[in-house]
């Protein structure tokens, strides 16, 4: 099975969110920070649709989610 973009770009994300939540609960209230920084850029992203964790993920060799046949980008 092969990690697309997309799909890489969600397990970052949910492992970014619970990696910060973890750390504000066990290390220092100010991880919450991040958690915060993390629902930003997600946000951004949502108007945007643009997120640079995309083009990182892209230079690290995962593929572009393969267009569905039959349709194209312009329907």
């Amino acid at each position: 099975m092969t990690v697309t973009i997309n799909q890489g770009l969600r397990i970052m994300a949910g492992s970014f969110t619970l990696l910060s939540v973890a750390l504000g609960w066990f290390v220092h209230p100010a991880f919450y920070l991040f958690t915060a920084f993390v629902g930003i850029n997600q946000l951004q992203s949502g108007f945007t649709n643009w997120c640079p964790a995309m083009w990182m993920l892209e230079k690290a060799g995962l593929q572009k989610e393969a267009p569905v046949e039959g349709e194209s980008c312009c329907s």
